[in-house]
């Protein structure tokens, strides 16, 4: 009876997850710089120009990989049509989105697994659900590198554990772990954790050898494609150096992100951590230590950057929440606190995913391939996301990766300019950006869309991170 309703309510925790990452799929949250240029990638890898691109390496690629894969099997973006109107634009968002709300659904169901293992089902029901309900968790919607390595993260954990009783796990953990890394370095901080659940489960040395090789084998596939080239010294070294400090944007700053975003979870989170370390949980301290101190060093940290830790964060609530549940004097309302705070959070992730932040951008997009259909002779100078849904929707070969090509390369004599707060932000990356601005004319402007909202309440003022949904204009030279 017990395993029955379990089972029950695991199914429906993932039909909350499903719910919460597929409801207005391409509407919240805008479409973010970065997921232009992974999708761009991507589509170089389908189109045969490989996962490198140029001689700038910010990230291994096993990201654009994964990626192209899916496209390959989906057949994306051909399979869509190419006319230039939003709805279109919207379209050639909507498949990478889709695959992104798969992958969490997925990650929230191995973080059950996990949790089950380590501390009951009682626990991972808990943390399973804050998981699959809580306002933080729209991070995972992005089409983003963190979004991709986390299922791979969350099986490495998964496989160690299972590894006590079965040693054809110890591979599959390792390789796991090495594909995560070969995504994006950082998560080379969790190597002690899984190292240290592969030993605890099998007491076998030999075995965490055995399960290094992958692990270091896999990553090490981008360092070496830069020296097969030539460029390791020149750029791969100087590239990864300055990927970690091109920003002052430090652990505290992130920090209070979160604890805008999600306040709740961050609290119990972090004093149900700080509980587990005090009560010598080593698996607890492995996860979280390592890279909060590694986020701590690095001087360029984003608030997407918490994803890695959000399973354990959600640990840390579900192991306090059942604490504060044992106290009740009524075992009929043990489960209280714990349904009082996921409803919490159900309302205001309902709240935040049902805005439409993507509206203008799209628009915006369709627009100005509009504008380059009527005069052929016309670049478009824009970030990676309208850049490469213009190129998909037109089909043009000739459109730039975005506009920072004018900093190394000729300005073109006639272009359309997609004047978006990215673009506005690097301004003062050079020279050539506040030329090629001050030589345009307006042609087309669409208004800050999150002013519909009201920024200063919660749940709202998590619209405050959605940075490029703001002022849009389309400018044509003069």
């Amino acid at each position: 009876m017990y395993l029955k309703k379990s089972l029950i309510a695991v199914c429906a925790i993932l039909a909350l997850a499903a719910f919460t990452h597929l409801w207005n799929l391409v509407g919240f949250p805008e479409i973010f710089y970065d997921e232009g240029v992974y999708l761009r990638r991507a589509s170089n890898v389908i189109q045969g120009l490989g996962p490198q691109e140029g001689v700038y390496y910010d990230h291994p690629y096993f990201g654009q990989l994964f990626l192209a894969g899916l496209y390959y099997i989906t057949g994306f973006p051909s399979s869509l049509g190419t006319q230039a109107n939003s709805d279109s634009i919207a379209n050639l968002f909507l498949v990478p989105r889709l695959f992104m709300a798969i992958i969490a659904i997925f990650d929230t169901f191995v973080v059950y697994k996990i949790t089950q293992k380590k501390y009951g089902t009682r626990i991972a029901l808990f943390a399973s659900a804050f998981f699959a309900v809580m306002p933080i968790t729209w991070i995972m919607r992005r089409i983003l590198l963190d979004s991709i390595l986390l299922p791979f993260f969350l099986l490495s954990i998964l496989f160690a554990i299972y590894s006590k009783d079965d040693r054809r796990f110890v591979l599959a953990s390792g390789a796991c772990m090495g594909f995560a890394i070969f995504t994006k370095i950082p998560v080379f901080t969790m190597i002690p954790l899984v190292a240290y659940l592969i030993y605890v489960g099998t007491k076998d040395k030999k075995l965490i050898g055995l399960w290094l090789i992958p692990v270091l084998i896999l990553p090490m596939i981008w360092p070496a494609y830069s020296i097969l080239v030539g460029n390791f010294e020149q750029h791969w070294l100087h590239d990864v150096f300055w990927q970690t400090q091109r920003n002052r944007i430090g652990l505290l700053q992130v920090t209070a992100a979160f604890l805008a975003m999600d306040p709740i979870l961050f609290i119990l989170g972090f004093s149900g951590i700080i509980l587990a370390v005090v009560n010598r949980d080593r698996f607890m301290l492995l996860w979280s230590g390592p890279y909060l101190i590694f986020l701590g060093l690095v001087g360029f940290v984003q608030y997407f950057h918490w994803m890695m830790m959000l399973p354990v964060i959600c640990i840390g609530a579900a192991q306090l929440v059942q604490k504060i549940g044992d106290r009740s004097k009524n075992p009929k309302y043990d489960t209280a606190p714990f349904l009082g705070i996921a409803m919490f959070g159900l309302v205001c992730t309902t709240l935040v995913i049902s805005t439409n932040l993507t509206m203008t951008q799209f628009e915006a997009a369709a627009f100005s391939a509009n504008l380059v259909k009527q005069n052929p002779n016309s670049e478009i100078l824009a970030n990676p996301v309208y850049a490469w849904a213009i190129h998909n929707t037109l089909r043009l070969s000739s459109v730039p990766k975005d506009y920072s090509v004018v900093l190394f390369g000729k300005m073109p004599s006639r272009y359309v300019l997609v004047s978006d707060p990215h673009f506005r932000r690097d301004i003062s990356s050079g020279e050539q950006l506040p030329e090629i601005l001050n030589s345009t004319t307006l042609v087309k402007s669409y208004p800050d869309i999150k002013t519909r909202y009201n920024l200063m309440s919660y749940p709202y003022s998590n619209l405050n991170y959605c940075h490029d949904a703001d002022v849009i204009e389309i400018r044509t030279s003069k």
